[in-house]
């Protein structure tokens, strides 16, 4: 019998269940990302890192909602206030640039609404799994507003400059297939197979793989992309001259050369 443990937030929900963890977004009736919401996200990845037994982790909402956006009527204290709004987004921008970052990977199990805000929070996510009837979307345009939680960088970054305009521009939203098509999710399936299937690629991860390796290749991805090519190529060769010092690494190898399954220690 495997051991669940249970941390509730005001607006999330982490459940460890083994080697996995699982963060619920609950902030009825939408999910939407308040303050206190993506201050409680931050909390929510510094204490999954701190459990050295989570090799991954899955977030997803409670309810049918995903996460539906920010929450608007914050937005109505800011009129005028330049300054406040670029503190918001200047926060969001650092928690989501906290997920990207994270050395454990996060896969994002969207299962209803994915817009405004929430498609930030999912494009910060590593991997991303989307319900075939998800509304996926930036239409920050249609309140006077841009994306600002990171929707202007990453979604290019994950599809391209001419679809991320059209998906901003036009406040165009997409569906779960589109976006699988577009390579903004990794799969689209079945609402009901979506957390599933989450599931079973964070145990695959978990039970699979190094979190010594797992880690370096999130790094060696993450920091890759945000610099040059022949920079990124140099990181990737430290970080691959590094796996040749760990325990796991040997183990790894000499196992595929004894044609058995390794077992990894995470060292």
């Amino acid at each position: 019998m495997s051991r669940v443990d249970t941390v509730e937030f005001k607006t999330l929900k982490i459940v460890v269940d083994e080697n996995i963890a699982t963060v619920y977004v609950n902030n009825p009736p939408a999910n939407a990302l308040n303050t206190e919401t993506i201050r409680e996200i931050s909390e929510c990845m510094d204490y999954v890192s701190s459990q050295e037994n989570v090799k991954a982790i899955i977030l997803t909402g409670e309810g049918k909602f995903f996460v539906a956006g920010a929450d608007i009527k914050e937005f109505q204290d800011g009129f005028g206030k330049v300054g406040l709004g670029e503190s918001m987004a200047k926060t969001a921008q650092e928690v989501f640039q906290k997920i990207e970052e994270m050395p454990i990977p996060v896969i994002a199990a969207i299962n209803g609404a994915c817009l405004g805000g929430g498609m930030e929070l999912a494009m910060s996510c590593h991997m991303r799994i989307a319900s075939r009837d998800a509304v996926l979307g930036q239409p920050e345009l249609n309140l006077g507003l841009i994306p600002g939680f990171g929707g202007t960088q990453r979604l290019p970054r994950l599809t391209n400059k001419a679809k991320a305009l059209e998906m901003i521009l036009l406040s165009k939203n997409i569906k779960g297939d589109e976006a699988e098509e577009l390579g903004l999710v990794n799969k689209a399936a079945d609402k009901e197979e979506v957390l599933q299937m989450a599931k079973e690629w964070a145990e695959i991860i978990a039970s699979q793989k190094s979190r010594v390796s797992v880690s370096a290749a999130l790094k060696a991805v993450t920091e890759g992309l945000n610099t040059s090519l022949s920079e990124g190529l140099q990181k990737e060769a430290v970080l691959f001259g590094e796996m040749f010092e760990s325990e796991d690494m040997k183990e790894g190898v000499t196992a595929f050369v004894e044609k058995r399954k390794p077992v990894f220690k995470d060292n």
